[in-house]
């Protein structure tokens, strides 16, 4: 592992314990549970040898010498020492029972501390995406998003859950096990020294292999997050278009590619905790072989031989215990890493300072240029109109013109043009703080977004205030929606399932609709706000709105003609540039572009 590795482990785990930090007391009572379990082991290994030594005839010598003698007097044949034979059962189940005291202490609080730090940074993640520009949102894989809040934020709770208990509990067993054995013999335990570096460098070699395989795991499951919410959404299409198997075939590719990571950190660890076990082996083996010494077998008793032999068994778990939750600790370091990158991607950029409670309405572009992040090919280019309080301006011409990307400019979903300027009551909308400007649009595009809520709540979405059930109905009923709204068996209270799937299209556009009006926003964005309407209601949806346009300015996107003939001003977008304006009778009569439009869609 190189340092600068160790310096971004070390960077990342001091980062993760500052989530800890309100958690001071709950960490103390966890750490004391910890250390108390493992200083109990350590001291249940210690008693061993006055057990022995004293509870059966005192030093070995003592004991050898008495059976050799065959003293089967009183002392019922080993001149044990009943005292210390009789306290032995209450030293032991005072010890067992302080241990399992500790352990009771230490598991709750640490599952304490793991549930509140998902809860915490799965909200913080949350809340992080909802500060994000659109920019960032578009560039990113739906279901790695998704993989940051559920999978990511799991491996680190593992992290500071079950691999903190190992990593607290086991170490200091181990450290307390190698107290004993050099207290009592140091010259039995040098051999701890020789095979200690070793197991240390296959701990640190792995680890690196550990924390490696953990990113690729985490990249597997955000495909299969990303794979399996495809098909939910399109679960339809896939099944007119017969398509399982396409599906299944693409589920099985991502699904086995997660199979195959989780398979290379499973070999890692599996090599890697026998590979201890040997070591450690070997120093058990010398134990046995230099008790055998003469010199060393004259300074032994069998207490003290028993006591380090019991250290040294005592040591092999913890430390197989130590190996294999390094695995577990770098997956949720490995965790940590990408949330932590996730939560320090810059939020939208908000340095407007100006604010006002209700904008006149004046909307301007002054040649205004624009490109996509990442893109040379200018997506506007010298964008001029103006449209006036109260006036309704309409945007036509091919999908992929621009007409969109305009609508997205009002409300700053996209920054940073190239030249040029846009202006809401003759303030530069970049100098109005992000909650003002948005609080002064109502934008209702043609990806309708509708919550598994009831009707009157998805209308009152997010409105400033309580709305009251007569400002409901009144949105609804201008925006046609209480024609089928009335028909349903609970009315507004009716649930419409997730993304309003309950609903038709048409239906579920004049929700939106009808939560636009319920805003009351001085500037109205249609974005393909009525594709989805039959007929019938697109001429209700436009009665609707035309009762709004005396005090509202309205941008309306539209490729079906019929919607925008009314509208003051029409601008036809063709390749992000204006190639035409004018109302509708004034462009029939240029026989442009619009004029071939409207022949295409009306034959005449």
């Amino acid at each position: 592992m190189t340092k600068s590795t160790k310096s971004e482990v070390w960077t990342v785990f001091r980062r993760l314990l500052g989530y800890l930090k309100p958690l001071k007391a709950v960490f103390a009572f966890a750490v004391l549970g910890l250390t108390t379990y493992a200083l109990v082991d350590a001291t249940f290994i210690a008693v061993i040898k006055p057990f022995i030594d004293e509870g059966f005839g005192g030093q070995a010598g003592q004991a050898t010498s008495s059976i050799n003698t065959l003293d089967l007097g009183t002392s019922g044949g080993f001149n044990a020492n009943n005292e210390v034979l009789f306290y032995a059962p209450f030293v032991v189940i005072g010890l067992f029972t302080l241990r399992g005291l500790a352990n009771f202490v230490s598991t709750y609080s640490i599952s304490y501390m793991s549930a509140r730090l998902i809860m915490d940074m799965r909200q913080q993640v949350f809340e992080h995406y909802l500060t994000l520009p659109v920019s960032y949102m578009d560039s990113e894989n739906t279901g790695n998003l998704i993989s940051r809040v559920t999978y990511d934020t799991e491996q680190i709770a593992r992290a500071t859950g079950s691999a903190m208990i190992t990593i607290i509990r086991d170490s200091i067993t181990v450290i307390g096990m190698l107290g004993i054995m050099f207290y009592y013999s140091w010259k039995l335990s040098l051999c701890i020294l020789v095979i200690g570096p070793i197991i240390g460098y296959v701990i640190a070699t792995v680890s690196k292999r550990f924390r490696k395989v953990s990113k690729n795991i985490q990249a597997a499951m955000g495909s299969v997050t990303a794979a399996t919410e495809q098909m939910l959404k399109g679960h339809k299409n896939v099944l007119s278009f017969g398509g399982q198997e396409t599906e299944a075939a693409r589920f099985w590719k991502v699904n086995d590619q997660n199979r195959y990571q989780t398979m290379k950190l499973a070999m890692a660890q599996s090599v890697s905790q026998p590979l201890v076990m040997i070591i450690g082996s070997f120093a058990l083996a010398f134990v046995l072989y230099a008790a055998s010494i003469d010199s060393l077998k004259a300074e032994l008793t069998a207490g003290t031989f028993a006591t380090i032999l019991g250290a040294m068994l005592a040591m092999l778990q913890p430390i197989k215990n130590l190996t294999r939750v390094n695995a577990e600790f770098q997956r949720g370091i490995a965790a940590c890493t990408t949330v932590f990158e996730l939560l320090d991607t810059s939020p939208e950029v908000d340095n407007g300072t100006y604010q006002v409670e209700r904008v006149q309405g004046d909307l301007s572009f002054n040649q205004v240029n624009f490109s996509y992040p990442g893109q040379e090919k200018a997506a506007l280019k010298d964008i001029n109109f103006t449209v006036e309080q109260g006036k309704t301006i309409a945007l036509v011409g091919r999908s992929g013109s621009g007409k969109s990307t305009i609508a997205n400019l009002v409300t700053r979903f996209y920054t940073g043009l190239s030249e040029g300027k846009i202006t809401l009551d003759g303030v530069n909308i970049d100098d109005y703080t992000l909650t003002c400007l948005r609080d002064q649009v109502a934008l209702v595009s043609q990806q309708v977004t509708l919550f598994n809520d009831s009707i009157a709540n998805n209308i009152a979405y997010a409105y400033s205030g309580e709305a009251t059930k007569e400002q409901i109905i009144e949105a609804a009923t201008l925006a046609h929606a209480m024609e089928f709204i009335e028909q349903l068996p609970e009315g507004l209270d009716t649930q419409i399932g997730e993304d309003g799937v309950m609903l038709s299209g048409g239906q579920r556009q004049r929700i939106a609709i009808a939560r636009a009006i319920l805003r009351n926003s001085p500037v109205l964005i249609l974005d393909e706000a009525t594709s989805a309407l039959d007929t019938e209601s697109e001429k209700a949806i436009q009665l609707g709105l035309d009762n709004l346009r005396h005090n509202r300015t309205s941008i309306v996107i539209a490729h079906r003609l019929s919607t925008i003939e009314s509208a003051d001003q029409i601008l036809v977008v063709d390749q992000g540039q204006i190639i035409e304006r004018g109302n509708h009778q004034s462009l029939l009569e240029q026989d442009g572009m619009y004029a071939k439009l409207y022949q295409m869609q009306f034959g005449s």
